[in-house]
């Protein structure tokens, strides 16, 4: 099958399985079972047999999944087998945060552009990268033709971030405003909102008052 049928699911779980894939390679792993692979994300066997089914045949029956030749297939597949730059726009706390561990931390993207409103965070720095005017954004945007972009900024702005991001050819968008974004079909949009996240773990720590509930 071709890597356009494949469900969004699916596309969410490989860079789980390249994340396992490169902690194995540091240990020297060379082989790994789907089994031992199943232990390592939470994800059935079957499911990564599955998964990895959608992309071509990896693996050897009895034996396993070679750690560096899967880890190079999926590189390709996902498309980070070459540089993806990305531009970030909001540099609030949790702006900066993210924007520091994509610099350092994240080897397959390359932060080009750190943009915000706020006239006092001009020329501040994150990591040797200087935060710059919404009004440099295209420049930037076109100079590195970027097609990726992350977005904190809050959620009554975020609209209008969007649509200029779009409008200078960004067809990713990572969002961490907590609103919903409209975006032509051809743009992709994942939203990451942290405090519905939060929100609902702390549901499983109501056990107790879940009993009750349930009497």
């Amino acid at each position: 099958m071709s890597r356009r049928n494949a469900p969004k699911s699916v596309i969410k779980r490989l860079p789980v399985y390249l994340r396992i894939l490169d902690n194995l390679i540091r240990r020297d792993v060379e082989i790994i079972s789907s089994r031992v692979l199943s232990e390592e994300t939470g994800f059935t066997a079957e499911q990564i047999r599955k998964d990895l089914a959608y992309f071509g045949a990896f693996g050897t029956r009895g034996t396993g999944y070679n750690t560096t030749y899967l880890r190079e297939k999926l590189l390709r597949i996902i498309g980070l087998d070459k540089e993806t730059k990305l531009v970030v726009v909001g540099v609030g706390h949790l702006g900066k945060a993210l924007t520091r561990y994509n610099i350092t931390k994240n080897p397959y993207v390359k932060v080009v552009g750190i943009f915000d409103a706020n006239p006092k965070e001009h020329g501040s720095e994150i990591e040797g990268h200087k935060v710059m005017s919404m009004e440099e954004m295209p420049r930037v945007i076109k100079e590195h033709d970027v097609k990726v972009a992350m977005i904190t900024v809050p959620a009554e702005p975020a609209q209008d971030v969007v649509d200029q991001l779009v409008e200078n050819g960004i067809t990713a968008i990572l969002n961490f405003a907590p609103t919903k974004l409209h975006v032509p079909e051809e743009v992709h949009v994942h939203n990451a909102d942290l405090t519905i996240e939060l929100q609902s773990l702390i549901y499983y720590t109501l056990e107790d008052e879940k009993k009750n509930y349930a009497e």
